[in-house]
């Protein structure tokens, strides 16, 4: 996933610091997320969802919100419609550049934050929040003892997720002051709710308030034993395939049409996962997919493996050769199925003279349709002369290159 450190000026005039994952292949749709309270844009959940989403071609834009992470700025200046503010600065940025953003994904209170910045970014197609509380006050819980000390003095130091912040009268008073109802009521973007039951900071009942909020088009999925955080790798990739099967009715995902000259024939596959087998398949200018091992080898398990693909072409190339000649022959074929499976066996069970072992893909190819004996008999033969099937029976020659990065 290529990506690009991005800064723009926030609310308060200091530069914030940003992250924009571009996708691999064709730029379908630009998304801005807005991480947790005082979480940052490169917490775990954050970058798997944007690399999920990158991979199907959506751009995204995560970053510090102004006094966090890599931003510039104080944090204890800060507070709820600061947030607010710098979500418009961060999509103003987008659009200067060319990449207007019409998803907004909000994670816990940057879920709210979204929500509040929406009804004033008109582009925006699409809005996802996760665990996001249903009202900003939500947030004071987690620093419910300070209050006093607060209230008497202007400010405190707290101590949230393990780390040290000082907070004002300020934040505490606008969290209360703000209200989302108005805005999830006018939001005129399809809604996604995403929360996990067992949320322990911010309660399922906040979801269902934003959902009741919220006019149709609106969707609510659960995360089940999701913590607050997502901190599971399983259930960021939940997630970030949630957001990008749900956007593609809502978002116009179509791939441009090629450039001149696009490399039509050429196959690229870029590794996903480092630390796993996933990839990334573009073939050409419009086709995407992803290719894994099984959970057994070591695998996601979130694609075809590399022999599934290859039984994958033969039975395609199969089929479509079936249906070319039942066409031309004007023949009353229906329908065509046909189950490949793969498995290594010696060469002598498969009669070769060799005592080698050698690849074995077996094919049950299905005809349906009024066809008589002899015409059923001509489609297999002619099966055989699908062009893979040949390939895969001939002597093929790979060359192999090492290309200068």
């Amino acid at each position: 996933m290529p990506t690009e450190r991005f800064t723009f000026k926030g609310h308060s005039g200091h530069d914030l610091a940003a992250r924009l994952d571009l996708p691999p292949g064709p730029h379908l749709a630009t998304a801005l997320l807005a991480h947790c309270f005082t979480c940052g844009k490169d917490i775990a959940a954050a970058r798997r969802i944007s690399a999920r989403l990158a991979a199907v071609g959506i751009a995204v834009l995560r970053f510090d919100f102004t006094g966090l992470g890599h931003s510039g700025g104080e944090f204890e200046n800060t507070h709820f419609s600061s947030n607010v503010e710098d979500i418009v600065l961060a999509a103003g940025a987008l659009e200067a550049r060319g990449m207007p953003p019409t998803l907004l994904i909000g994670h816990s209170l940057g879920g709210a934050a979204v929500l509040k910045a929406a009804p004033g970014l008109p582009r925006t197609k699409g809005v996802v929040t996760i665990g996001a509380p249903s009202d900003p006050a939500n947030v004071i819980a987690q620093f419910e003892q300070a209050l006093p000390e607060i209230a008497a003095s202007g400010r405190a130091n707290v101590s949230l997720g393990g780390r040290p912040f000082t907070l004002g009268r300020t934040f505490v008073e606008d969290v209360q002051d703000n209200t989302l109802e108005t805005a999830i009521h006018t939001l005129n973007a399809a809604l996604l709710v995403l929360h996990a039951p067992r949320d322990e900071v911010v309660s399922i009942e906040h979801a269902s308030r934003i959902f009741i909020a919220a006019k149709h088009p609106k969707s609510f999925v659960t995360l089940d034993d999701a913590d607050h955080l997502i901190t599971r790798p399983e259930d960021a990739e939940y997630v970030a395939d949630i957001i990008s099967a749900w956007a593609a009715r809502y978002l116009d995902l179509s791939p441009p049409a090629p450039p001149p000259g696009a490399p039509e024939g050429i196959v690229r596959v870029t590794e996903a996962d480092p630390k796993g087998f996933l990839q990334d398949v573009q073939s050409g200018p419009f086709h995407h997919t992803q290719a894994d091992e099984p959970l057994a080898y070591g695998g996601t398990n979130k694609g075809m493996s590399p022999y599934g693909f290859l039984s994958a072409g033969l039975g395609a190339c199969t089929s479509m050769t079936i249906r070319m000649y039942a066409r031309r022959k004007g023949w009353p074929l229906t329908h065509v199925r046909v189950d490949v499976s793969h498995d290594k066996v010696h060469a002598q069970d498969a009669e070769t003279g060799t005592r080698a072992k050698i690849d074995k893909f077996r094919r049950e190819v299905h005809l349906n349709g009024p066809l008589n004996t002899e015409q059923r008999e001509r489609l297999l033969e002619i099966a055989d002369r699908c062009p893979v099937h040949r390939t895969l029976e001939a002597t093929s020659a790979v060359e192999t290159i090492l290309v200068d990065s």
